[in-house]
């Protein structure tokens, strides 16, 4: 409910600031996700617990390939990594005052039924997005997926941070045991959030960037998975 509330007063707020720089509004879509994870914290006991910031390189931006399980990596994302844009379905631009809001924000919004498509335009804005010092978040699994689920990553964040010549920042994390990909339920606890060592592009190809990013993740979510059971 906090999270709806909030949004109806930020999304306007957002619209509004289009005129202001992105930095700006990237401030301003930070502010309201700390609200939203108070909130969290607040009324429904779910807090959350980060290692491995020491892995986020000091300068320079990075490709993210983090877990899709559940709404809340989308918000968490954005106070523990600097000012970042999502590769996300164009659909989502369409739902109303939130999407509208995240529209200012500068997403890669693709198609993706249109897969060549949908690639050329990752490596195209996501190199432009890097350029800038924007960092780029892809879900290298497509979209949600349960927690315990077992998945492949797609390549397009490993080439885009191949061609762009910037590391790939594995990030696992075990929020689908709290907060289910489609549920409205939080489960009270205290979320872990992984970020690994970077793995920088130099002198590998685009598949051992993959691979070594997802081992390093899958390897993750089976510790964080076994600590949720217990």
């Amino acid at each position: 409910m906090g999270m709806v509330i909030s949004s109806l007063f930020m999304g306007p707020v957002l619209m509004l600031a289009i005129v202001l720089p992105l930095r700006w509004r990237h401030a301003l879509a930070r502010q309201w996700v700390h609200f939203n994870l108070w909130s969290l914290k607040t009324l429904c006991g779910l807090d959350y617990h980060v290692t491995g910031l020491e892995n986020i390189p000091d300068s320079g931006a990075a490709v993210i390939l983090c877990k899709h399980q559940s709404a809340w990596e989308t918000l968490a994302l954005q106070v523990i990594f600097p000012p970042l844009v999502f590769v996300l379905k164009k659909e989502l631009l369409s739902i109303p005052v939130w999407g509208w809001a995240m529209a200012t924000l500068k997403p890669i919004a693709i198609n993706r039924g249109q897969r060549a498509k949908a690639m050329r335009q990752i490596l195209a804005s996501g190199q432009e997005r890097l350029a800038e010092g924007l960092w780029v978040v892809l879900f290298p699994e497509g979209t949600r997926v349960a927690a315990g689920t077992p998945t492949r990553f797609a390549s397009s964040g490993s080439t885009l941070a191949h061609k762009a010549g910037v590391p790939v920042i594995p990030v696992a994390h075990n929020a689908g045991s709290y907060w289910k990909r489609q549920g409205f339920y939080k489960k009270p606890g205290v979320i872990e959030i992984c970020i690994g060592p970077p793995v920088y592009p130099d002198g590998l190809n685009v598949q051992t960037i993959n691979t070594t990013a997802e081992a390093w993740v899958e390897a993750r979510m089976q510790e964080l998975e076994q600590r949720s059971e217990t």
